[in-house]
Parts: C-alpha cells; structure tokens; sequence
C-alpha cells in the first residue's frame, strides 16, 4: 500500500498512504491487521465502531494514525 511513516510520538504513529485500499474487501483485511496491531481505533476511536465500519473508513484514505493509552 506505500505507507510511509512521517511521525511517530511517545503514543502515536502516523502514515502516509501511497495506494490506500480501493475496495471494501481489501480494506476489510487492512482493518483486521489495524486490529490486530492497535484495536483502540476501532474500540475508541473518534467514532467507535465495527470492524466493518472502519474498513469503509479506509477505502481511498490517504494517511492512518494509531494512538495507544
């Protein structure tokens, strides 16, 4: 996908998507390794939500963050 890191913090990381998934399948298999990675995205993002629902979120989506308590 061509992610790039371009931060990283005491409790963040931040990418840059070069080829962000451009279907709902791919980003469904991209949001489970998100999970599986950082589950407070889905749990306690900004929106919580379902797996399925994040992955929508992804389609097209040209940078990612992950935080962590």
């Amino acid at each position: 996908f061509g992610a790039r890191v371009v931060a990283v913090g005491f409790s963040t990381l931040h990418l840059a998507i070069a080829a962000p998934p451009a279907d709902g399948h791919e980003a469904l298999l991209v949001a489970a390794e998100h999970f599986a990675f950082c589950p407070d995205n889905v749990w306690q993002g900004s929106r919580p939500c379902t797996l399925a629902a994040y992955a929508e979120r992804l389609i097209d989506a040209p940078v990612r963050e992950f935080w962590w308590d």
